[in-house]
């Protein structure tokens, strides 16, 4: 077999090649890849064993990343929780190989791989390089059904105090609910003393998802207080990100987001809620998304070759840096984040 590269964004056959495979999501979308590379300049590349006169059979994607900071490599996908390889057998040894082989002269310190199931086949080279916990819901059930079987108290009591309080929900892709969106991200990152995505991020999510994508809006008397966005492919409805503001937790805001999110999901015929990768020092997020009845499973990420590559802020560094960035004014924290994450992917 031979291996031939194609520009997804370009190639038609790379569309109706992900609306026949089973296994592809939103992070394999021209759209996706579209915000990556007009935020981060990062170029999508495919690799399969398909020639280019025939509809493709298999392939995997990636991004190029060029940075100082963090050096050059091939990651499948970036700011993704999962990208399955749409190849296997022969046909991805043959691309890996390839891959293997062509990794020195592109100057690619390594090649990374996000796959959501099979990993048991996966090839003895490939050295796990990341792991995380996976929950997802279906949505199959009646509503009712799936109702009763969320938490009593953790879930089903604050929708129902969400309720009593008249907060206000609503839904779109306006600037104006991209801009509530990211105020409340802005807290939350804070809060975490981490850095926030580039605004311009998610408005290119919005400009190349189009109808695929949702923000969703959680106010208490005119005042924002929660929010996530949604992404949605195929059957499937997909937790990307999510904010709030603290103070108003305890009235259920959270909780009436995700209860909206299903409804939704249920009257659009989604047989899956992908509620996304958590870290697994985070059993808090973990418990959260089990209450709503979601199951979980491992998610391992790979890497070829083993050697570790540097993280770019840790031990005392990392703690110092998070007790910094919790203090910093609202605009040098937006300039933090638009500065480093095009050197994380």
């Amino acid at each position: 077999m031979s291996v031939y590269q194609l520009n997804p964004l370009d190639d038609p056959r790379w569309p109706r090649f992900l609306d026949r495979h089973p296994d592809s999501s939103v992070f394999h979308s021209t759209g996706w890849l579209e915000a990556l590379r007009r935020t981060y300049g990062y170029e999508p590349v495919a690799f399969t064993t398909t020639p280019p006169a025939q509809e493709l059979e298999n392939g995997l994607v990636f991004c190029r990343i060029q940075s100082w900071l963090s050096g050059g490599r091939l990651v499948s996908l970036p700011f993704s929780d999962h990208c399955q390889p749409l190849a296997e057998g022969p046909s991805f040894t043959e691309i890996m190989d390839w891959l293997n082989t062509s990794r020195s002269l592109k100057h690619w310190r390594y090649v990374e791989l996000r796959p959501l199931s099979g990993t048991d086949t996966l090839r003895s080279d490939l050295v796990k390089s990341g792991s995380f916990s996976f929950q997802t819901l279906d949505l199959r059930p009646d509503l009712d059904v799936l109702f009763r079987s969320f938490h009593k108290s953790c879930v089903q009591r604050k929708i129902h105090r969400a309720e009593r309080e008249r907060l206000a929900y609503e839904e779109g892709r306006s600037e104006v609910h991209l801009s509530q969106f990211y105020e409340l991200m802005l807290l939350t990152r804070r809060r975490h003393g981490l850095p926030p995505q580039p605004q311009v991020w998610f408005r290119n999510l919005l400009r190349s998802l189009g109808a695929g994508i949702v923000v969703r809006v959680v106010s208490k008397d005119g005042q924002p207080i929660a929010s996530m966005i949604t992404l949605q492919f195929k059957d499937v409805l997909v937790y990307k990100y999510g904010c709030s503001d603290s103070r108003f937790n305890n009235l259920g805001c959270n909780a009436l987001l995700f209860w909206k999110a299903i409804q939704d999901a249920k009257r659009a015929g989604h047989r899956k809620f992908d509620l996304g990768r958590s870290e697994t020092g985070n059993p808090g997020l973990i418990s959260f998304k089990e209450n709503w009845g979601a199951t979980s499973v491992p998610l391992l990420y790979y890497r070829q070759p083993a050697q570790q590559p540097a993280p770019l802020i840790s031990g005392w560094r990392g703690r110092f840096a998070k007790n910094v960035l919790s203090i910093m004014p609202n605009s040098v924290l937006t300039a933090t984040g638009r500065l480093l994450y095009r050197h994380i992917g």
